[in-house]
């Protein structure tokens, strides 16, 4: 068996069906599959180029396809799967998973893993989930001890899928992130909860801040987190529910940013027909229904997100999100976003910090778009 070196991010949802599913294949003699591990945070910003010359596969979030393109360290799948078997996945998978990793003509990862920000709560401590964000707002002042997850780049993600709700998906308009119009609602309304955010959760990433929920009672509700079924499970304890992302009004399109990952092959990759049989076998309707759900993952297939056994083992988390996965925006992938990503969240975090005034805030935050997507010649 040809052995590939592999790399995920460090999280039961992201390495442990991978890993079984490589120990399958190893078991049945097909191919050998070693998957190592990086923090979230590496994940969300180290150098693409730099891991896909040390990794056969790598699994990497859309917004990195501009800087590996750029890069030209990975395979288009066009150049490992036939049109039809791409075909097939799209119309197969949930949302635009599989669009998000299309860019300049081609196809760089299959969507593996699907998510995207939607509403997490302590069923025992909300009554009713919100709905609007004017239902949010008003559980906030009610004492509802309700946060916004700020930390790393989540603080322009949050932003941007406001945005979204409001009608403006961000970054579409040439050079200028949003109009002032929109951006002034949606930082006003981003200043008011943060102020109201309890300071425990501040600092912490996703994971952190629903660990933080499943064992205190500080936080009932994370309006827009990006979920993970894992916290969903009734046998996990103190179990979490996710729902909808808010909408600004009934039938509203729930704002949320898209998230998950999808599996590159990088340029050092030496391909075999076993390699591409596994990876098309983790496509699949089993893989995608049964084997990895079954192993703490959380699937792309839109068959597995209505599967009545899936929902049934993990609290309906699938069924209760769907809808904002299915609607979810997708960022701007320009080589060069992943550092106005994280540059834009922590202006956003300052800002609310010192209570600068908003036209000022959606003015810097304006810029420095155009600053980045000027330097890149990026065009929607």
């Amino acid at each position: 068996m040809k052995r590939y070196l592999a790399l995920t991010w460090d999280h039961p949802r992201g390495y442990n069906a991978l890993a079984s599913a490589a120990d399958k294949s190893r078991a049945e003699g097909l191919v050998d599959i070693v998957w190592d591990k990086q923090p979230l945070e590496g994940f969300e910003s180290h150098p693409i180029a730099d891991l896909c010359a040390r990794y056969d596969l790598v699994v990497l979030d859309h917004p990195h396809v501009g800087e590996a393109v750029a890069e030209m360290c990975l395979r288009p799948l066009e150049e490992v799967f036939s049109a039809g078997v791409l075909q097939d996945i799209g119309a197969a998978t949930i949302g635009p998973c599989l669009e998000s990793y299309h860019y300049e003509g081609a196809t760089w990862a299959l969507p593996l893993d699907a998510a995207t920000q939607v509403m997490a709560l302590r069923p025992d401590l909300v009554e009713e989930p919100p709905r609007t964000w004017k239902e949010v707002v008003d559980l906030s002042w009610s004492g509802g001890k309700v946060a916004l997850s700020l930390a790393g780049p989540h603080a322009i993600l949050s932003f941007l899928s406001i945005a979204a709700a409001y009608g403006e998906e961000a970054g579409r308009l040439g050079h200028q992130l949003v109009t002032e119009e929109t951006g002034l609602i949606v930082y006003d309304l981003m200043g008011l909860l943060a102020s109201r955010s309890p300071a425990s959760v501040r600092a912490l990433n996703p994971i952190g801040i629903l660990a933080h929920m499943t064992a205190h009672d500080d936080v009932a509700l994370c309006p827009l987190i990006y979920g993970y079924v894992n916290y969903a499970a009734p046998s996990a304890g103190r179990a979490l529910g996710f729902h909808n992302a808010p909408v600004t009004s009934i039938g509203g399109r729930p704002g949320s940013t898209l998230g998950g990952t999808g599996i590159a092959v990088s340029r050092r990759c030496d391909l075999t027909p076993e390699l591409i049989e596994h990876l098309t076998w983790l496509m699949g309707e089993e893989a995608q229904t049964r084997f990895i759900p079954g192993h703490e993952g959380q699937p792309s297939r839109r068959s597995a997100w209505s599967d009545e056994a899936v929902n049934a083992r993990w609290g309906q988390f699938y069924r209760n999100t769907a809808a904002t996965l299915e609607g979810a925006y997708v960022r701007p992938r320009f080589n060069g976003y992943i550092r106005f990503q994280t540059e834009a969240s922590a202006l956003l975090r300052d800002c609310f910090a010192n209570k600068t005034n908003g036209k000022t805030a959606i003015a810097a935050l304006n810029a420095l778009f155009a600053k980045h997507a000027l330097e890149k010649d990026y065009a929607p």
